[in-house]
């Protein structure tokens, strides 16, 4: 489902990849970039196990988008935290 806000707000996003071997990407874009696997906006990238990082974006900007995560590196399940403020 698409973000729909037109209200002005800071949001503080933290990602985390739980699997060693893959690296991922947070996106943000339309269907149609979420349906292709590609990137429309990288809000992060991620590293290995371990590692957190942090995204600080108005809310404005995703609006309209969809917010997914793509495998960049490896081929194997992997599993993520994300946490949005």
């Amino acid at each position: 489902m698409p973000v729909n806000t037109t209200t002005p707000a800071v949001l503080k996003i933290t990602f985390e990849n739980n699997t060693s071997g893959t690296n991922l990407e947070l996106c943000a874009g339309t269907d149609a970039t979420f349906a292709a696997g590609t990137v429309g906006m990288r809000l992060s990238d991620s590293g290995g196990p371990g590692f957190r990082f942090l995204t600080i974006i108005d809310a404005q900007k995703l609006s309209n988008q969809v917010i997914y995560v793509l495998r960049a590196v490896g081929t194997a399940n992997s599993n993520f935290t994300i946490n949005i403020e």
